[in-house]
């Protein structure tokens, strides 16, 4: 089975639609798949719900999708480097599910891993456990949390054998393998691509039992979110 495709737009095409949930790796601008957010925005779907740490920038990052007014709802834990986010949440234009980034991040790897819902004390006695079961374990409370399954999860990854199995960069890492785990169907951005055998075993952090589709964008931006240097 192939799983290289030529460029990201041939990566989506046919198993993108309107009213999706999409998983999307990264935190901040780090480790985000810039070339497949880029074609999903030009694959012209609408009315999704986007799993991600964050909201990327106004210009950049999933912030390409609220400007075209693509996302109809944001499960995430942090999207304070949007203004147009902010805009379209306080003119309702957009619905928001706030989660505490570890139970974001539980919540992709358990839905990955089968496990439909959780227990934990984040979230207790807040808005967060609003509705939600609330249940003693050896005298503490804990709230239940759903887990996360995507339609497809977006995925950047800094190398892949054509198997698909992956190796992270450093931080970069981030969200990314919780993505994949969740994604009924994973397509993963790769700078490097290297033959079957060509990575160690020990070094695969995603095994390709994960991952449908490749692309490779041997070249990608990585935007820096806030540079700060030091005044001479």
């Amino acid at each position: 089975m192939n799983k290289v495709y030529p460029d990201a737009s041939a990566a989506l095409a046919g198993i993108v639609r309107d009213g999706q949930t999409i998983a999307v790796g990264g935190f901040g601008l780090c480790g985000i798949p810039e070339a497949l957010i880029l074609a999903l925005r030009d694959s012209g779907v609408k009315g999704l719900t986007a799993i991600s740490n964050n909201a990327g920038v106004d210009d950049f990052g999933l912030g390409q999708l609220l400007a075209t007014h693509q996302i109809k709802k944001m499960i995430s834990s942090y999207v304070g480097e949007n203004k147009e986010f902010a805009r379209q949440y306080l003119a309702g234009e957009l619905e928001l599910e706030f989660t505490p980034q570890g139970t974001l991040a539980e919540k992709l790897r358990a839905g990955g891993a089968g496990i439909p819902a959780f227990f934990t004390k984040t979230g207790v006695g807040t808005i967060v456990a609003d509705g939600k079961e609330v249940r003693e374990f050896d005298g503490e409370q804990y709230v239940m949390e759903r887990s996360l399954v995507a339609d497809v999860a977006l995925v950047k990854a800094y190398m892949a054998d054509r198997a698909g199995n992956l190796v992270y960069r450093k931080t970069a890492r981030n969200f990314n393998p919780n993505a994949a785990m969740a994604g009924k169907i994973t397509v993963v951005e790769v700078e490097k691509l290297v033959e079957i055998g060509e990575i160690d075993p020990d070094q695969v952090h995603t095994p390709s039992i994960f991952v449908h589709r490749i692309v490779v964008n041997a070249h990608p931006e990585k935007r820096i979110e806030q540079r700060t240097v030091r005044a001479n």
